[in-house]
């Protein structure tokens, strides 16, 4: 099997996959809505904490949106100990370049102020990263001007890019992950109190992966990076192993 066909396939599975999980969504929202029915079919999560170290065949952590960082050690650039209620953006320098240090979790319009934050720093080449996640459609806004930009991206440190932050990342012409840091995705979702007829909520559902397969296709990442995402419940996160990083084209170089 060619290259080109072995990449044709893996991307018809993933596309099936998502259709799968959209016709179970449906028919949950259909028997009782959104915020009802998936907390009652998914019980509390017995995974380990996220500061467990993983290894192949056992990524899966507990995950929690905290307000403080989910990965114990060092913080690099002056990173808050206490993590951000929504992102900041603070001038630094990195690895010897201009830069800005994303810290925080991703709220509606942090786009908005990030494209006001790189107007600010105009010198900016590169971008450090540490983030619990967020809005999906913030994050990959901000991983895009990232990209038009032309800057680097990258984890240090003990630092985390979970759930929706990994978008950003993706955003890099370049992009690097410290052996100490962590990458991981999961299911996203709309909120627990979201109720909607079920035609619209899985039709807002549908429009928001078809946003993220394009940006993936966009950023030149390997289109099976969603198998984990997708297979992985709202209360749980899939940490990335540093070859997945690699294999995956998350990362360009290894740190």
């Amino acid at each position: 099997m060619t290259a080109t066909r072995a990449s044709s396939f893996g991307a018809r599975g993933v596309m099936r996959l998502i259709l799968g999980l959209q016709v179970a969504i449906a028919l949950l929202l259909i028997a009782g809505d959104m915020g009802a029915a998936l907390p009652n079919l998914l019980s509390p999560s017995r995974q380990p904490a996220l500061d467990t170290p993983v290894e192949p065949g056992d990524q899966t952590r507990r995950f929690t949106p905290s307000p403080r960082p989910m990965q114990p050690g060092t913080l690099p650039y002056g990173i808050p100990a206490d993590m951000p209620s929504r992102l900041l953006f603070e001038p630094r320098e990195i690895d010897g370049d201009p830069g800005l240090v994303i810290s925080g979790t991703i709220r509606e319009g942090d786009a908005a102020r990030f494209a006001d934050a790189l107007a600010s720093n105009p010198d900016t080449a590169r971008i450090a990263l540490h983030s619990p996640g967020g809005s999906v459609r913030d994050a990959l806004q901000i991983g895009r001007a990232i990209r038009d930009a032309g800057l680097h991206t990258q984890l240090t440190g003990s630092t985390v890019c979970l759930s929706a932050c990994p978008y950003i990342l993706m955003g890099g012409t370049t992009r690097t992950v410290a052996d100490q840091a962590s990458v991981g995705v999961h299911q996203h979702y709309f909120g627990e109190n979201t109720i909607l007829p079920a035609f619209i909520a899985v039709e807002s559902i549908q429009r928001g992966q078809g946003e993220v397969m394009s940006f993936l296709q966009d950023m030149g990442i390997d289109l099976r990076a969603m198998q984990p995402a997708l297979l992985t419940p709202p209360d749980e996160i899939y940490v990335y192993l540093p070859g997945e990083l690699q294999e995956y084209r998350i990362v360009t170089d290894t740190d």
